[in-house]
């Protein structure tokens, strides 16, 4: 099986985004162009968690799927050849990791993948007690 993945992803939460990458959006052009699974992104962002947590339900293990309602609006306003294609979503987001060593910054940006909302929440709250989770996606 062939799967087309795209795991590094932002939401309209992250500076310089279209306010179009909504889980809609993503949903959407997902579709269009033929991607299977489309990493959330930006899950440490509390609205967008929010908006992750009342849009998506689980499908199989570890991946999500927008909610039928939802999807099926969507469905009826693309061409017919892509209205078959299996989309999922996976939480994901991309943490950076910014230090100094022997005079010189460093930057290190880590893709973290969660398997569920519940390992998410737990991720964000430990992170939250080292860092701003508000200020960028």
């Amino acid at each position: 099986m062939e799967l087309i993945v795209d795991l590094h992803v932002h939401s309209h939460y992250s500076r310089a985004t279209s306010k179009d990458c909504t889980l809609q959006g993503l949903y959407r052009w997902g579709k269009l162009k033929g991607i299977n699974i489309i990493g959330t992104g930006d899950f440490t962002h509390p609205e967008w968690f929010a908006e992750m947590r009342e849009n998506l339900e689980p499908a199989e293990p570890g991946l999500f799927k927008l909610k039928d309602e939802i999807a099926d609006e969507i469905d009826r306003s693309l061409p017919p050849s892509v209205r078959d294609n299996l989309i999922r979503f996976d939480p994901t987001v991309e943490i950076a990791t910014i230090y100094k060593k022997n005079d010189r910054v460093r930057k290190l940006h880590q893709l973290v993948v969660m398997p569920d909302f519940k390992g998410v929440s737990e991720l964000n709250a430990r992170l939250e007690r080292i860092g701003n989770l508000k200020a960028d996606g």
